[in-house]
């Protein structure tokens, strides 16, 4: 396939994408739904070339900005606080379910080594950060099982690459050791972590430096796959590098960027992040015709490798709930022997905990990587499919009716110190005691009489919202629509006076941003 043959494919799937989301809007389905089922009828359509996923290729254009934006948009604190139960997820559950599916397949198969076994399990034992961030996005979870399951979809990717490489090292010489695989793992993850704040502190200083916002924004863009590249040279995890880079970029990012170049950005960053994630759906769909044509056509596979497959699905499943559960138990008896004092997740929350490990993209790049004369190469890529598409088509499109039956769709356990309207009134206070302060001269004549006024009142009402929040909501909804419904007036008259000659485009844009910003602003309140 030539160059621009391959330039029409891309943009023909980029077409695609919005027709499928499209299609998933109106009939109120996930979008990775519509796409990962579109991309697989496409496939077959008569005069499309087989589309064949180079595994490293695909993990290296997709991984790491899709990892990077999840580390950029999730908060640090709670990170933090939560560290343990996101470790146990993203490193006990990965390692606890690589053992349970490596006995399941050697049970179905006992022909197949014990190191097989262990780098299929390894490679459907990871749940994929697209496929997190496209189920949790549309859901409304408690911040606590939020944590988690962002927390869980940015790290273990890391467990899982490690346990997958020294199961296919030990089929190819025929020798394990625990204590080299626990060694590589907290080299490969320490120094992981020292490349991408190295890289961070790198970037930050860079930033405070350039004066140039699409330089900044650029530089930013190009970022996660400084960290990943330099973390796989270096033969550390690029994951961890990726992953550290982006908590360093997001923690800094409030202080470094102007309030343009953060605008500007997030507009470029969130068009990248939508079609990137859009485009590893459809081309997990898209290569179902090279898996089947692997598996020896539709018939054969589903004769000689769907029940098994199958059987992987459910133990895959099962691992996870035996695992939270385990977990959850664990947190109670500690919290009774008094040795911990942390709120276990419940039923509701470990229901859901356990629902919602979707696979996505790096199962499929894995089981693709496998060397060719890998012991029952074709049987595991058929499953890593099954499992793709079992945990998409099922748990994403379930996962909200799981949390509406447990109740958690409201529910709230941890809450910060101060509300929003709360923050409002504390940075109201400071605005307006640094206006008062610049309103006078030095002789101590009031010069800017109406400014110190407005932030006066300005002060004063938002201190009063913050103690009666719920008697000003309906007012306020009230308000904020007049407020649009004068935008969009000003706005048809501004179109008017350009449409008539009044006006030349210059004032056109300029007065058209203002608008933009104080309708973005109005809906913001609104909401």
């Amino acid at each position: 396939m030539d160059g621009t043959h391959l330039f029409e494919l891309v943009i023909a799937m980029f077409v695609a994408i919005i027709a499928l989301h499209y299609l998933a809007h109106r009939l109120g389905l996930p979008p990775s739904v519509a796409l990962l089922t579109g991309g697989g009828l496409l496939a077959f359509l008569p005069g499309l070339p087989a589309i064949t996923v180079d595994p490293e290729l695909v993990l290296v254009i997709f991984l790491p900005p899709l990892l990077f934006d999840g580390a950029w948009s999730i908060a640090v604190e709670r990170l933090r606080r939560h560290m343990l139960g996101i470790a146990s997820l993203a490193i006990g559950a990965v390692f606890f379910t690589t053992a349970v599916i490596a006995v399941v397949v050697h049970l179905l198969m006992p022909s197949l080594p014990w190191a097989a076994c262990a780098a299929l399990g390894a490679i459907v034992s990871p749940p994929d950060a697209v496929s997190a961030r496209a189920v949790l996005e549309r859901v409304k979870l408690p911040r606590r099982l939020q944590i988690l399951l962002e927390g869980e979809s940015l790290l273990n990717d890391a467990s899982g690459l490690v346990v997958f490489r020294f199961a296919v090292a030990t089929v190819a010489t025929g020798t394990f050791s625990v204590f080299d695989a626990v060694g590589t793992f907290t080299l490969l993850a320490v120094g992981g972590a020292a490349v991408g704040i190295v890289v961070g502190t790198v970037w930050v200083q860079l930033i405070r430096r350039l004066q140039d916002d699409y330089l900044i924004i650029a530089s930013t863009a190009l970022l996660s796959w400084v960290a990943y590249l330099l973390g796989e040279q270096l033969h550390v995890s690029g994951v961890i590098a990726t992953v550290t880079t982006g908590l360093i970029a997001s923690w800094h990012q409030h202080t470094v960027l102007s309030a343009a170049t953060r605008m500007r950005g997030t507009s470029f960053w969130t068009v990248v992040i939508f079609l990137m994630e859009a485009a590893v759906f459809i081309l997990i769909g898209l290569s179902l015709r090279d898996v089947i044509e692997r598996g020896g056509g539709f018939g054969a596979m589903i004769e000689s490798m769907a029940f098994p497959a199958v059987v992987v699905l459910l133990a895959l499943v099962l691992a996870r709930y035996i695992w939270v559960f385990g977990s959850d138990l664990v947190v109670r008896l500690c919290n009774s022997a008094g040795l911990a004092k942390t709120v276990p997740l419940g039923l509701g929350g470990v229901s859901v905990l356990g629902w919602a490990g979707v696979r996505g993209v790096v199962t499929l790049a894995l089981a693709l990587s496998l060397p060719e004369d890998f012991p029952e190469r074709d049987f595991i890529l058929i499953t890593a499919f099954v499992v793709i598409a079992g945990t998409v088509l099922i748990q994403g499109t379930t996962l909200g009716k799981m949390i509406a039956w447990a109740g958690l769709g409201d529910a709230e356990t941890e809450r910060a110190p101060m509300t929003m309207s709360q923050a409002e009134a504390a940075m109201a206070q400071v605005q307006f005691s640094t206006v008062q302060g610049l309103a006078y001269d030095e002789a101590g004549t009031l010069i800017h009489p109406q400014l110190l006024k407005r932030y006066e009142h300005r002060a004063t009402a938002i201190v009063d919202y913050a103690a009666r929040t719920e008697d000003y909501v309906p007012m306020l909804q009230a308000h904020f629509d007049v407020v649009l419904e004068a935008v969009a007036a000003g706005r048809r008259e501004l179109i008017r006076l350009h449409r008539a000659g009044e006006i030349d485009d210059e004032t056109l844009r300029e007065l058209e941003r203002d608008l933009d910003l104080e309708e973005l602003s109005s809906i913001s309140a609104k909401a």
